[in-house]
Order: structure tokens, then C-alpha cells, then sequence
């Protein structure tokens, strides 16, 4: 490799290298090493499976973020290395203040921390438009809305005057042209199955995903919908539009995984197999389009299906478009309510059907507070999990 070609190589900060983000960042990365240079690698408590990846980038900074202090040393890493581009594979509300750090060192941020934009999306989207940074969406959701949003109102031209889709909120006058942007969900394990029968589900009935490998709590919140939830507030920030305009899909093949249907009816769908490699493929070599090793569609056998979600039985999706609209901090709050349900249900402290239950009664306090304030919003989300404990432990 010439001296030029190292010195151009994009500088990559992989937060949550461990977890399955992480890992699809690591497979494409490894590809690509003209390209790519690895300059900070962070777990939260996985050391031996970061001290395997780190053998593999020697020259990296290593972060273990969930030692004590090591929330610090992962936001000073961020803060001193300044990387062309931070992936943030964080799960949770952990990955809101690696986030900002990111943003604040005018590191080009590819998100796949959903919480990041549900806790504080306002805070973060006039911070990232102030740094002039690029923020890219990683969700397979996000990542399909951004691209076709990017190539209807861009045809599909990188070298547009946009400086960012996300982060211009894709332009009024482009978003004024869509009807609806409409998510798609696999539906999880229980989309089958009666009220009744889901009172009685286990967490390893919950973990067993029929379509996508996820650590342990996305995978509980795709069996509640949460995470589909999450989703619609992240897709009314990210692309400046009301809950009225996000509609959920039911899917189980997970080859679509979003569309947008124009004023005039036509929908336009991206499709490909349900492989994390994708989005995260797309947001390092964003805006550029470029070719890759990954398995593509064959159409030969290819059947799709489509079905309304019941909210009656996953009512997650209602309670998120209700934080969506009320706005301010009931986002962080449902996020909030929603991580300490599904912990103590892992815990098998509760039921499965009291997530929702728990996180309908904290949304019903009040939850107005400065949404560019991120003492306020850290203070919020530290009281929704307060509420939440409180009943929790009165069961």
C-alpha cells in the first residue's frame, strides 16, 4: 500500500464492535483495507472478543466501555482521535453521549444507536447541521428510506448540492413530495399467536427470532414491537415528518425493508436479503455507490407477503406514535420505559405483556421539558426508569 493510499484511507471509530453491528462493520471493513483504517475499536464488556478483533487492527485505540470509568475513556477516545467516521453499534440509551461526542469532534456519524435520535434527535440533528457532518442511518429501515429518498430527489447524483440527506432533513421542498414513508416489521415470533397465548410466552420464546440474528435486547423488542416503535420516532426526525406520514407494514420475509409512496401513489421499495452487511456497506462508502461481495436477490423463488400490524397485540406501536406526537421528552420516555420493561422481562420479573403495560403508566406522567437541553433530557430518562422500577416492583 503507497504512502498516498494510507493517508486517504477513511479513519473508522467502531462503537459496539462486539455485537452484531459491529461485527457486519468488521466484515466489510476487512475487504476493503485501501480504503478503511480501523483507529478505534470499544465493547462494553466483551474483553476477550475485543482483545480477538483488536489483533486484527493493532494500530486501533481499545475502549472497554462498561469497566469503571470507561464511558469517559470511550468519550475522550472519540473526542481526541476525532475519526472521519464513527459507527455507533451501542445498544440502548448508551449510545446517546458517544453520539454527541462523535458529532462535537466533527466525526461523520453512521447511526445504528436508534436511541441516539429517539432521546434526543432535535438536540442532535441542530448539532450535527451546526458541525456540518454527515449522519447516516444504519437501521435497515432508515438506511432504505435515506437511499431512496437520496435517489428520487437527488437522481441519484452524489455530487448534489446536498451536504447531507439526514442531517438538511432531506429538504423541505423533497419531502413535500411523499405521501408516506412506510417501515416494514417481520412481525417477530408472536405474530401469530392470540392475547392469551402471548401472556405466556417465555424470554427464550421471545429470543427466537425468525429472521434476524440481534443481541438479546433488540431481539425483545422486535417480539414487543418496541422496536418498531423506536423506529417511527426515529423516522419522524430523521426525515422531518409528522406520525401521520410513518406507516408499519408487516413483512416476515424481511426483503423489503422500506418504501416510500410519492404524491401520486407510486411506491418505490428496496429490497435485499435480510443482511446487516447492506445498510452498513452503504453508510461507509456513502455518498458513493459501490460494488460488493454480498449475497444478492434471486427472484427465481422469491415470495412476499404483507399484513396490517394489530396494535391490540402489540401495543408498543400505539403507545410510540402517542410519544411521537405529544413530542418534547415523552420520546425518552417511552425509550426510557420501555429498556427497564424489557430488562426485568429478561429477568423474568415481569410478563411479557406488562412491557407495554409499564410503559403506557409512564407516559401517562407529564414529560415537557427542553428537548435541546441534555441535562433535561438525561434527567427525564433517568425518572421515566424511576417510574418504571417503582412499578415493576409493586408486582
Amino acid at each position: 500500500m503507497t504512502p498516498a493510499t494510507l493517508k486517504n484511507r477513511k479513519r473508522i471509530a467502531l462503537l459496539g464492535a462486539t455485537g452484531s453491528i459491529g461485527k457486519s462493520s468488521l466484515d466489510i471493513i476487512s475487504r476493503d483495507s485501501e480504503n478503511f483504517n480501523v483507529v478505534l475499536l470499544a465493547s462494553h464488556s466483551n474483553s476477550d472478543e475485543l482483545e480477538k478483533v483488536s489483533k486484527q487492527f493493532p494500530d486501533a485505540v481499545t475502549v472497554l466501555a462498561g469497566a469503571e470509568g470507561g464511558e469517559e475513556k470511550l468519550l475522550n477516545a472519540v473526542t481526541q482521535i476525532k475519526p472521519d467516521m464513527t459507527i455507533n453499534g451501542i445498544s440502548g440509551s448508551a449510545g446517546l453521549k458517544p453520539s454527541l461526542a462523535a458529532i462535537n469532534a466533527g466525526s461523520d456519524l453512521a447511526l445504528a444507536n436508534k436511541e441516539t435520535i429517539v432521546m434526543a434527535g432535535n438536540l442532535v440533528m441542530h448539532l450535527a447541521k451546526e458541525k456540518n457532518i454527515n449522519l447516516i442511518p444504519v437501521d435497515s429501515e432508515h438506511s432504505a428510506v435515506f437511499n431512496l429518498i437520496k435517489s428520487y430527489s437527488n437522481n441519484g447524483d452524489p455530487s448534489s448540492s446536498l451536504k447531507n440527506a439526514v442531517s438538511q432533513r432531506l429538504e423541505a421542498s423533497s419531502c413535500e413530495t411523499i405521501n408516506e414513508i412506510i417501515l416494514t416489521a417481520s412481525g417477530g415470533p408472536f405474530r401469530n399467536l392470540s392475547l392469551k397465548e402471548m401472556e405466556k410466552v417465555t424470554v427464550e420464546d421471545a429470543l427466537s427470532h425468525p429472521t434476524w440474528s440481534m443481541g438479546k435486547k433488540i431481539t425483545i423488542d422486535s417480539a414487543s414491537m418496541a422496536n418498531k416503535g423506536l423506529e417511527i420516532i426515529e423516522a419522524c426526525v430523521l426525515f422531518n415528518v409528522p406520525p401521520e406520514k410513518i406507516k408499519v407494514v408487516i413483512h416476515p420475509q424481511s426483503i423489503v425493508h422500506s418504501m416510500i409512496r410519492l404524491l401520486s401513489g407510486v411506491i418505490y421499495a428496496q429490497m435485499s436479503k435480510p443482511d446487516m452487511r447492506h445498510p452498513v456497506h452503504d453508510a461507509l462508502y456513502w455518498p458513493h455507490i459501490k460494488s460488493s461481495m454480498l449475497e444478492t436477490l434471486n427472484f427465481d423463488s422469491l415470495s412476499l407477503e404483507f399484513f396490517k400490524p394489530d396494535t391490540e397485540k402489540f401495543p408498543m406501536l400505539r403507545l410510540a406514535r402517542d410519544a411521537a406526537k405529544n413530542g418534547r421528552l415523552y420520546p425518552c420516555a417511552y425509550n426510557a420505559a420501555n429498556e427497564i420493561a424489557a430488562a426485568a422481562f429478561i429477568e423474568n420479573k415481569i410478563g411479557f405483556l406488562d412491557i407495554p403495560r409499564i410503559t403506557e403508566k409512564v407516559l401517562q406522567s407529564d414529560w415537557s421539558g427542553d428537548i435541546f437541553n441534555l441535562d433535561e433530557i438525561l434527567n427525564a430518562d433517568t425518572l421515566a426508569r424511576q417510574i418504571a422500577n417503582s412499578f415493576i416492583n409493586k408486582k
